[in-house]
């Protein structure tokens, strides 16, 4: 009965949120800040010329100019209507200009790189989560981008979900579907001579993330991801076991390597109820099942509001303002403990290899 309560919850709440669409606006730059983001999809394109919820055998590129409305909360993403559209309130797409193959996708990361200094020459490439259309994958990458003011290449990796809260089997499908192209995805932004990858999944999204670093560990060993700078997973929806699984198989994790977790999370209550379970790796607490692990794991249960507690590090206000009071955020969440005195508040546990960072939301 507790699963069927939490299901009507996340569906009286879905069906009251009004869903994202791509809205065209050229010149919207004159008011928004422009985010470049650059994408490669699994998903067919619509009539429109966008990527839809349906799968495509075919690895598409592109590029899309997201124009950010100046004056907002920092999480927020305001949707335009048919009969409302505002560059200074909502976000909209200025422009958009398909990259025909996986060499001239590489080619115009090649020339976004040029004028770069050393420390600019990261690409961060984001994987959406299960429920997400591909305009809500693109605009919450956006916003985090221009949240965090990110000096990194944002590069998209968008796979065909249902866009449907009922649509988890069809969309765990598809994930499993997307892995060679996130795998081609990653390949064509190390060509393009980055200096390093940051990968950063999001719920369903670090699924396809540990399940690509997986077959890319099988097929090449370390040495496939030796442009691999980190790793984070932003509420995660893996089972615990089968993540001890894929990291086995990948052997060294790449560093660092980030687990931001709430217990608050009902999405996760939800899934993990639905195959049996107590938690998923995104809602436990249970650091010592990862204990031989050299991960960290941060919880953010105190900042989580809303949107089922899911969204609570791309969505939170209060901790993207932490995020970015952070100085250097790779010392914060770094290998030795005592580096963290100063730069966030928190309590540390250390089992073993892994870490788990408990942060309190200060502001409440």
């Amino acid at each position: 009965m507790r699963i069927i309560h939490h299901l009507a919850i996340v569906l009286l709440l879905v069906s009251c949120a009004p869903r994202g669409h791509i809205t065209l606006f050229a010149g919207a730059a004159k008011t928004g800040d422009i985010q470049r983001i650059y994408v490669g999809t699994t998903r067919e394109i619509d009539g429109q010329g966008f990527p839809s919820g349906d799968r495509s055998r075919n690895l598409i590129f592109g590029r899309f100019d997201v124009s950010v409305p100046p004056d907002r909360e920092p999480g927020s993403i305001e949707w335009p209507t048919r009969n409302n559209i505002d560059p200074s309130k909502h976000f909209l797409l200025d422009d958009f200009s398909p990259i025909t193959t996986q060499n001239d996708f590489s080619s115009a990361l090649r020339k976004e790189l040029r004028p770069r200094r050393a420390e600019e020459r990261t690409a961060i490439v984001f994987v959406h989560g299960f429920n997400n259309n591909f305009s809500e994958g693109l605009y919450r990458f956006a916003q985090l981008s221009e949240d965090l003011a990110l000096p990194f290449i944002p590069v998209h990796y968008s796979w065909p979900s249902a866009g449907h809260p009922l649509g988890y089997g069809y969309d765990r499908d598809s994930m499993l579907i997307a892995r060679d192209g996130l795998e081609a995805t990653i390949r064509a932004v190390s060509d393009a001579g980055v200096d390093e990858i940051l990968l950063v999944g999001h719920s369903m999204g670090a699924l396809l993330t540990m399940e690509t670093l997986r077959q890319m560990a099988i097929a090449d060993g370390q040495r496939a991801l030796r442009k691999i700078g980190g790793v984070v997973l932003i509420s995660p929806d893996i089972d615990i076991d089968v993540f001890r699984s894929q990291a086995d198989r990948i052997g060294k994790l790449p560093q660092p390597f980030f687990i931001f977790s709430s217990t608050r999370d009902i999405a996760l209550r939800l899934s993990a109820g639905l195959t049996g379970q107590t938690a998923r790796l995104g809602n436990t607490t249970d650091v010592d099942k990862l204990a031989e692990l050299n991960v960290t794991m941060v919880d953010i249960s105190a900042f989580s509001e809303g949107d089922l507690g899911h969204n609570t590090a791309l969505a939170s206000a209060s901790f993207l303002r932490l995020l970015n009071s952070v100085p250097d955020l790779g010392a914060a969440y770094g290998g030795d403990p005592s580096n963290r005195v100063g730069l966030l508040p928190g309590t540390v546990l250390v089992v073993q290899n892994a870490t788990r960072l408990i942060i309190p939301n200060i502001a409440q």
